[in-house]
């Protein structure tokens, strides 16, 4: 009985070590190499540009929306075929009259008198939107001259229905940050791989484009309007391209404190997606089924893995010696966890990786739990989950 128990403790652990090294490393390995042997590229036109709509969904934004809006206004694009949508979702400031300011009679206004949040403010931007391509923005980010023109310019080949722009983030000052920083820069390399062999799975929130006749309606509970309106295109047989030179900066570093309430959102919502829309792993409902299991969907299904590997490490750790050594291993990296995120002046690629990974993980757990009990907030206000603080 105790050999089979073994037996059966030693098979959990290998299949949850190799499950977690195919989500984490496998599947980027795998989608870079298909690029490589197989590359379908889609055909950009400099020259192409369409009429333009930028779609900017804001809430109490008074202090920015003006310095926004001109960035956006003064990108090397036809000013005749460039507007701006400023869809105020139940703001309270001065947002119109700074975004009325800095646009004159290139902004367009959208009110929504009570707030709703980001999907109902997509959703009705879009329906104000003149322009042939949609370009989502948030508020914060700052574009390159060129993006805009880069974003439109796919739009000249018929099977391009999306385009993610690339976002570069300010680097992180602390061990933990440093390790979400090394993520976003691994999650960059595969969506460009993605767009490359196919398409890529989502979009960059801050800073992607769409054909407006492709859109429709959100639910208004919608948390992740980012994937989930690309996926809706590629459905559609449409295909979604990431252009790593259309790019947006945002002067926000991804520091655990910070970055928490937007990760377990956008968890919550990857939870969400799955649910709601379970045809698209079907593949003959969806081709991109494969990619979006192993991209997203895996991932939910990590912090089990490494739960099952640590119990069972621990199980036969008393009787084996390799598996007391793989126990310590991961003792350690936990180890080494608590302390990025606990000093977090401490700067160290050995701290930063397994903080940045902990992090990661733990922010899905979280993330399953905002899906579950959600927050009776609506809108733009932060969630807050037993043990956390809203942003």
């Amino acid at each position: 009985m105790i050999m089979c128990s073994s037996e059966l403790a030693a098979v959990v652990f290998w299949f949850c070590l190799v499950w977690l090294a195919l989500t984490f490393a496998g599947y980027a390995m795998l989608v870079e190499l298909a690029a490589r042997l197989w590359p379908r590229p889609c055909v950009r036109q400099e020259s192409h540009t369409p009429p333009l709509s930028v779609v900017l969904v804001v809430h109490n934004e008074g202090a920015r929306v003006r310095s926004r809006v001109e960035n956006l206004l003064s990108a090397d694009y036809p000013a005749d075929r460039l507007e701006v949508v400023v869809v105020s979702d139940g703001s309270t400031d001065d947002t119109l009259a700074e975004a009325r300011a800095a646009g004159g009679g290139r902004v367009r206004e959208v009110v929504l008198a009570t707030r709703g949040g980001k999907a109902p403010g997509i959703n009705a931007g879009v329906a104000a939107a003149r322009g042939e391509v949609v370009v989502f923005a948030d508020a914060r980010q700052r574009f390159a001259p060129d993006t805009l023109r880069r974003l439109a310019s796919w739009f000249a080949d018929a099977r391009v229905g999306a385009v993610s722009g690339d976002l570069e983030i300010a680097a992180a000052a602390s061990g933990a940050g440093g390790g979400v920083d090394a993520y976003w820069r691994l999650e960059r390399r595969i969506r460009a791989a993605e767009s490359r062999l196919d398409s890529c799975i989502g979009c960059t929130g801050a800073v992607y484009a769409i054909r407006r006749s492709l859109f429709t309606e959100l639910p208004a509970d919608t948390w992740l309007d980012d994937v989930v309106i690309p996926m809706r295109i590629a459905v559609q047989g449409h295909r979604v391209q990431h252009d790593v030179q259309a790019r947006a900066h945002d002067p926000q570093a991804l520091e655990p404190e910070r970055e928490q309430v937007r990760k377990q959102r956008t968890l919550a919502g990857n939870f969400q997606m799955l649910f709601r829309y379970p045809a698209w792993l079907l593949p003959w409902r969806n081709r991109l089924w494969w990619q979006l299991a192993a991209h997203k969907y895996a991932r939910l299904t990590a912090p089990a893995a490494l739960a099952g590997a640590l119990g069972m490490a621990a199980i036969l750790a008393p009787r084996h010696p390799f598996y007391a050594l793989c126990l310590a291993g991961q003792a350690a990296a936990y180890g080494l966890a608590a302390v990025a995120l606990l000093k977090p002046r401490w700067r160290s690629r050995w701290l930063a990786w397994p903080a940045g990974f902990v992090f990661l993980n733990w922010m899905t757990v979280r993330g399953m739990w905002y899906y579950l009990r959600p927050p009776k907030q609506v809108g733009w206000a932060a969630p807050v989950l037993p043990g956390g603080k809203g942003g």
